[in-house]
């Protein structure tokens, strides 16, 4: 009998603990979620109902008109362009440059290996400052050019650590000391062998360098001066501060100038983000399998 009240107790405290585990996560993804939510029902409301504070958890009096604003601007849409060119671009420079060096210094055999490590480690901690990287840039010729927004992006150490783990835990030793005995070289090993074994690491490396140059303005607010290369994001960031700008006009117009701010504010979100959620579930599948592996084993 006590031990059946015991066993009884037990699974009490389970249901219990499993309870409130529910109830922190639901409140933790209404958290998270309502944001998101938030920002589409505000970006498709009336702006008067938004600013009023009537627009909780549905949109009121639904309009596009902010959508239209936005995407009948020509420079919206060649920002549109730039930034999938950069971000392509970026992508497939970066694999090619992180996915090599991270094969390279995986190998125990590697000629000045710590060299090369504590070479890379360094940068993670120090930085040469603004100045000297604008200065570098000039020297090199790439100011205002569309290499200076690509070219500083195609390799981040902490990616390419993280790709070195993935290949020394799941690069069998054994598999490559294989086909070198069948007579395989180190380039025909590395493109036949391991790349086919790594399409994990490759979805998740051309994910975060995707999203990363996708969202990134700071070089092209740096480096560039003409508004033809502009990315996406620098292209709505001038929109959003012109459309907030209340110099001289009546008060209609500043008002009218706030109402058009606080809706295009909402619809550039979801104009920004739309392609990278939208490619985001072609990689999914890869995605925790090359995050794990690449980043807690090794």
């Amino acid at each position: 009998m006590p031990v059946k009240n015991k066993l009884l107790k037990s699974t009490m405290g389970d249901k219990v603990f499993y309870a409130l585990n529910y109830i922190f996560l639901g409140l933790m993804t209404l958290i998270i979620l309502y944001p998101i939510y938030f920002i589409i029902i505000a970006a498709i409301s009336d702006p008067d109902a938004v600013l009023a504070g009537e627009v909780v958890l549905y949109p009121v009096r639904v309009t596009l008109s902010g959508f239209q604003k936005i995407l009948e601007r020509a420079d919206v849409w060649r920002g549109y362009l730039n930034t999938i060119i950069y971000t392509v671009l970026t992508v497939v420079l970066s694999l090619i440059v992180t996915i090599p060096a991270g094969w390279a210094l995986s190998r125990k055999t590697l000629l000045g290996k710590k060299f090369f490590m504590i070479y890379f480690i360094i940068p993670m901690f120090f930085g040469g400052g603004l100045i000297p990287f604008y200065n570098v840039m000039n020297s090199l010729h790439l100011v205002n050019n569309m290499w200076s927004v690509i070219l500083p992006s195609i390799l981040s150490v902490w990616n390419l650590f993280m790709t070195r783990t993935f290949f020394e835990s799941s690069i069998p030793e054994g598999l490559v000391e294989a086909a070198r005995i069948d007579g395989a070289g180190e380039w025909r090993i590395f493109t036949n062998l391991v790349i086919p074994l790594s399409k994990a690491i490759l979805a998740v490396m051309a994910l975060y360098y995707a999203v990363g140059q996708w969202n990134s303005y700071f070089n092209a607010m740096i480096f560039l001066q003409d508004e033809n290369l502009y990315p996406l994001q620098l292209v709505l960031k001038e929109i959003l501060i012109a459309s907030e700008s209340t110099t001289g006009g009546s008060g209609e117009t500043i008002l009218e100038q706030y109402r058009l701010a606080n809706q295009i504010k909402y619809v550039s979100v979801i104009v920004s983000s739309a392609p990278v959620i939208c490619l985001y579930p072609f990689v999914q599948k890869y995605f925790a399998q090359g995050v794990m592996i690449g980043s807690l084993k090794g």
